[in-house]
């Protein structure tokens, strides 16, 4: 059991942007593969983007070949990584979409699928499997409701070929 003044440290790093310290391996199996997540209360309160804010990739880095079993790391500027159901301003937490042609809806909670994974405990990498070919991954930074923030706080697209 961790002691308070040790939850208080790491929950302080984490609020201010050092998130390097959260990290897990999470799969997401939702029950119904075309169910979503919904609140009735989505659109009406806002999470305040820092001016700048950046959400990346720190690895792997596009192109780059990996094996079927890889660690994605998930990079973040300007803002903090707080788990989803917790309302903190500037903060958010992530999600990765694999193989996804088009952006989900901004404006809605983003669906927990094979191809949209949720990191909502406020984890900041995690370890993937793909199947042999080449795949894209883009991270979305949403909200404590799973809503991407701002008009959306998004990465760039990037390809990677898993051997």
């Amino acid at each position: 059991m961790k002691s308070p003044i040790t939850t208080f440290i790491v929950s302080s790093l984490i609020f201010c942007g050092v998130s390097t310290l959260a990290s897990a391996e999470m799969t997401v199996t939702p029950s119904n593969p075309t169910e979503t997540i919904s609140t009735a209360s989505t659109t009406t309160i806002p999470t305040t983007v820092a001016a700048k804010s950046k959400v990346y990739f720190i690895e792997p880095a596009e192109g780059q070949q990996v094996a079927q079993t890889f660690t994605v790391k998930f990079g973040l500027s300007g803002m903090g990584v707080a788990p989803a159901g917790i309302e903190k301003d500037k903060t958010g937490h992530h999600h990765l979409l694999i193989d996804v042609d088009t952006l989900p809806p901004m404006d809605q909670p983003l669906p927990a699928t094979d191809h949209i994974k949720h990191y909502g405990g406020g984890q900041t990498e995690t370890q993937i499997t793909l199947t042999p070919g080449k795949h894209t991954l883009q991270l979305v930074l949403g909200n404590h409701l799973h809503v991407p923030i701002g008009s959306g706080l998004v990465s760039e697209k990037i390809t990677v070929e898993v051997k």
